[in-house]
């Protein structure tokens, strides 16, 4: 019978960690991967697992790959702290695995909880993420931030939502926004990108417009509104931080 692996890395999560861990408490086995943790994030995650593993944080992507490198099930489901796995979605993991499945790896639609209200539209939902896979078909790729599941294999696709319960606040946004915006910037960078004037006036607006009007963020109300213009500030303050980097280069381009 196949069995199921969950891997989740934490840093400061203490007030996600444990309804995370509970929606995945039926799992085989859990693996925690904390970078250090002040809160008590560690603490929490001990009540589920005994396979909590304190590591000096060297990016996402690595924190991930060590946590892969822990599990012993033919299956991994991998999760943000902030994630929560239905029992719809849950029963379809089970079912899934328990068969005889087809595909290496399957998506799930994801859907975002943002300052109170589910975000349907600003091309959001449904937002197919790579999430469940064969644990010797997939790796993550070395990317600074919003890194990827790399899948030796056929992906598939299942039908219930996992729920991202993310920005409870606006406050809470920004406390993330200096150091994703920062690490985008360095991605970039090492791609050998460069960003002028054009990049850090157009490509905020062109964001705010997919968005909003063409994926109908409009729909969402309010939060929908804020939530399109804080994205678009996300792509200004990229770019502008990729320009800063290379100073020299302030021209329009």
């Amino acid at each position: 019978m196949s069995t199921l692996s969950v891997i989740v890395i934490t840093l400061n999560e203490a007030r996600h960690i444990e309804a995370c861990l509970e929606s995945v408490a039926w799992a085989d086995e859990i693996i925690i991967v904390d970078a250090e943790s002040t809160d008590e994030t560690a603490a929490i995650a001990r009540r589920f697992t005994d396979k909590v593993y304190i590591e000096k944080f060297r990016g996402y992507s690595g924190q991930k790959n060590f946590a892969l490198a822990q599990a012993g099930s033919e299956w991994v489901l991998w999760l943000d702290a902030d994630e929560r796995v239905t029992p719809e979605l849950a029963e379809e993991i089970r079912t899934t695995i328990a068969g005889t499945p087809a595909a290496a790896g399957y998506e799930m639609p994801r859907k975002a909880f943002f300052l109170g209200r589910w975000i349907r539209h600003c091309g959001w939902y449904p937002g197919h993420v790579l999430r469940l896979f064969r644990r010797d078909c997939g790796r993550f790729d070395d990317r600074e931030v919003h890194e990827t599941l790399i899948l030796n294999g056929a992906r598939g696709r299942l039908r219930r939502d996992l729920e991202h319960y993310t920005d409870e606040s606006i406050e809470h946004y920004f406390w993330k926004f200096n150091r994703y915006t920062t690490l985008a910037a360095e991605e970039l960078a090492g791609r050998g990108r460069r960003a002028g004037m054009a990049s850090i006036l157009f490509r905020p607006l062109h964001a705010f417009i997919k968005m909003y009007l063409l994926k109908r963020g409009f729909r969402d109300g309010l939060p929908g509104l804020i939530l399109c213009l804080l994205s678009a500030n996300y792509v200004a303050a990229k770019y502008a931080k990729l320009a800063e980097r290379g100073a020299q280069n302030w021209k329009l381009s």
